[in-house]
C-alpha cells in the first residue's frame, strides 16, 4: 500500500469517526427519542434533520464515502476494509475525551486487540 493510498484510507476513517462524534453531539442536543404518534415522529425527524451537529455528521459521512470509493480503486478490499477498525479506536478515545464516556479494562483490551489486528493486516 502506498503512502497516498494509506492517506486516503486514513482520511476516510477520520471523517467517519468525526461523523460518529458529530451525530452523538447532535443526539445529545435533541435529547432522548421517544416513540409516539406519527406527528411526533415527523417532528423528531425534522428536529434531527435541522440539528447542526447531525447535518455536519452526515456531511462527514458523505465525504468519507467518497474517499472510501477512491481508496477501493487503489487497493483490495481485503486490505482496505480492516483499516476501518481504526475508526473504533479513534471514536472511543475521542468519546472518552469529549463526552466523558468510560474506557474500562475490557474496552481498552478490545481496542488493543483491534490495533494489533490492523498492524498485522497492514503488513500482510
Amino acid at each position: 500500500m502506498t503512502v497516498v493510498t494509506f492517506g486516503i484510507i486514513l482520511a476516510s476513517v477520520l471523517l467517519n469517526s468525526a461523523a460518529q462524534l458529530a451525530l452523538k453531539a447532535g443526539a445529545r442536543a435533541i435529547g432522548t427519542a421517544v416513540p409516539g404518534s406519527g406527528a411526533a415522529l415527523v417532528n423528531a425527524a425534522l428536529g434531527a434533520a435541522l440539528q447542526p451537529w447531525i447535518v455536519f455528521g452526515l456531511v462527514c459521512y458523505f465525504v468519507s464515502a467518497g474517499l472510501w470509493i477512491a481508496a477501493l480503486t487503489r487497493v483490495d478490499i481485503t486490505v482496505a476494509y480492516p483499516m476501518l477498525s481504526m475508526g473504533y479506536v479513534i471514536a472511543a478515545f475521542a468519546a472518552w475525551q469529549l463526552f466523558g464516556e468510560q474506557l474500562g479494562t475490557m474496552r481498552l483490551l478490545g481496542i488493543g486487540t483491534i490495533l494489533v489486528g490492523v498492524v498485522i493486516l497492514a503488513r500482510a
